[in-house]
């Protein structure tokens, strides 16, 4: 059985709320954490860079070990809710994270499942929209991941909350397009009846290992998942899942203004120093030592030698979620990296991901 951290929350009435001066949801001052003290070895952070390297490779990648597929843990449920029967659940918050100057707005939103939609950590829900579409056909379901532990935000399980980025954009022929579901869900209120499908997904499950390094690599609402594992690893605590390992967030985002959950995960590294790791990438306000905007692989290769180390062990877990663009410059770096040691970053990818040590969920 798991007791979440006590959290004091005030439900809201019938209005969104606006937390335009604020980045985090449930204020980590409110937050009890009364906890047993976590070790874990002092991992160096010298930062050394990376220089490109164009090495011939002529060494094979190093084998990884066999382990039980996370895909096939027992209670791992799936698919219980579908389109046409789906769970209606209830919003019981709408909140706006981004700040008022940030290019575009993002929300978390929280509804009512009563249970009754059991889920884990890295698993992701589906939503129709109301209304119809222009052939007066119901909207289709848009997959979300999960921005909340199984536990939910107020810690009884009986939640599941979203993070949703508002799609607003000009076609080419100068229209203004909205998109239906996540402007459905960022304009939903307190009250409001959400249809709900799922859960679906075992790609990105949160790996069982207490003693694990998780590199977790988002940008923007590719955020959504790590804050599933982290409050689960820092805010909360399990009779059987006591976190020993590291984790390690890097989160990339246009502006400063754009960090999602900022609050609340400097709250965590203050009171895990030693088994959380915390770097932002703000490619519109930040350079490199070389001038270079600091895209999340920009900010990676800082750490590029001590990434690399912690890739070659077996109880390393790199979890990426966000723009699909971020995959190739993250890459870029692997490649290099590998050929350090004369390794086929092509194989040794191939194997990570066989060993579920990579796993990816790009749009």
């Amino acid at each position: 059985m798991a007791a979440a951290v006590s959290a004091a929350v005030s439900l809201p009435s019938t209005k969104a709320t606006s937390l335009s001066a604020r980045t985090s949801i449930i204020s980590p001052e409110t937050i009890n954490f009364n906890k047993a003290s976590l070790h874990y070895r002092n991992v160096s952070s010298t930062g050394a860079k990376m220089a490109p390297i164009r090495a011939q490779v002529t060494t094979e990648a190093p084998a990884k070990a066999e382990k039980i597929s996370k895909k096939q843990e027992e209670g791992v449920i799936v698919n219980k809710f579908r389109p046409k029967e789906p769970y209606v659940g209830r919003c019981l918050l709408n909140v706006k994270l981004t700040g008022d100057d940030a290019p575009g707005e993002t929300w978390h939103m929280v509804f009512s499942t009563e249970g009754e939609v059991p889920y884990r950590e890295g698993q992701s829900i589906g939503v129709i929209a109301d209304g119809v579409d222009k052939n007066g056909k119901p909207h289709k379901l848009r997959l979300y991941s999960i921005a909340s532990s199984a536990l939910g935000d107020f810690g009884d399980s009986k939640t599941v909350s979203l993070c949703v980025k508002r799609l607003v954009y000009t076609n080419d022929q100068g229209e203004i397009v909205k998109g239906v579901c996540s402007n459905f869900l960022c304009d939903v209120k307190a009250g409001d009846e959400v249809k709900i499908t799922g859960p679906v997904g075992k790609e990105m499950l949160m790996p069982k290992d207490p003693n694990a390094t998780i590199i977790m690599l988002g940008t923007g609402t590719g955020i959504a998942p790590f804050r599933s594992f982290l409050w689960k690893m820092f805010f909360e605590e399990h009779e059987d899942y006591k976190f020993n390992g590291l984790a390690w967030l890097f989160l990339g985002v246009p502006t400063s203004s754009s960090l999602l959950y900022k609050e609340e995960f400097e709250k965590m590294k203050e009171k895990n120093p030693e088994n959380f790791r915390l770097d932002f990438a703000v490619s519109r306000e930040q350079t490199n030592a070389k001038g270079e905007k600091m895209y999340i692989q920009t900010r990676m290769a800082e750490y590029a030698e001590e990434l690399w180390e912690l890739l070659k062990k077996d109880n390393t877990f790199v979890y990426m979620c966000g723009l699909k663009g971020m995959e190739k410059g993250i890459d870029d770096i692997m490649v290099s990296l590998a050929a350090r040691d004369g390794i086929d970053w092509v194989e040794y990818k191939r194997q990570l991901k066989k060993a579920e040590q990579w796993n990816v969920e790009v749009y």
